[in-house]
């Protein structure tokens, strides 16, 4: 098996195409858990009459769509999260809708101990009503290759 052509054609034929869209609330009452449970201290993630008050940026790092990987992606073996990204570009504004697109963003490989690996990223990209791009949450699956 040439695994280098392989995940070639994995990143082919599915990076960059959205595969799931979920639409959110962001209920206050949920934000301003989540932000004291971070420890977060600061009166825009706590007080919903601060006047920027918003979520807290890795808010968006718990919000998940329905799928992590699309129609047809193989399994290379069990999935196992290894690790996660969020990517801020403007506040989240608890009270809100969001949309959230999901794609695969990335698909590479790496050789460990355990033999090869392969790693995805799914990246949901979040919008306001308006079309602005809010923020970015990646989830990365690693699967060890089976043998």
């Amino acid at each position: 098996m040439d695994f280098d052509k392989d995940i070639s054609e994995l990143r082919e034929k599915f990076l960059n195409d959205d595969f799931d869209e979920q639409t959110f609330e962001i209920d206050p009452v949920n934000t301003i858990e989540y932000a004291k449970l971070c420890g977060e201290t600061a009166s825009r993630f706590l007080d919903p009459e601060d006047e920027n008050f918003q979520a807290s940026p890795t808010y968006v790092a718990s919000l998940t769509g329905s799928r992590s990987l699309p129609k047809g992606f193989p399994r290379f073996g069990v999935g196992m999260d290894a690790g996660k990204g969020v990517e801020c570009f403007r506040p989240l504004r608890p009270g809100s809708t969001i949309t959230g697109r999901t794609h695969l963003h990335d698909i590479y490989t790496k050789t460990g101990r355990s033999g090869r690996m392969v790693f995805t990223v799914s990246r949901i990209e979040f919008f306001d009503e308006a079309g602005a791009h809010l923020a970015n949450s990646d989830s990365r699956i690693v699967m060890r290759e089976k043998r």
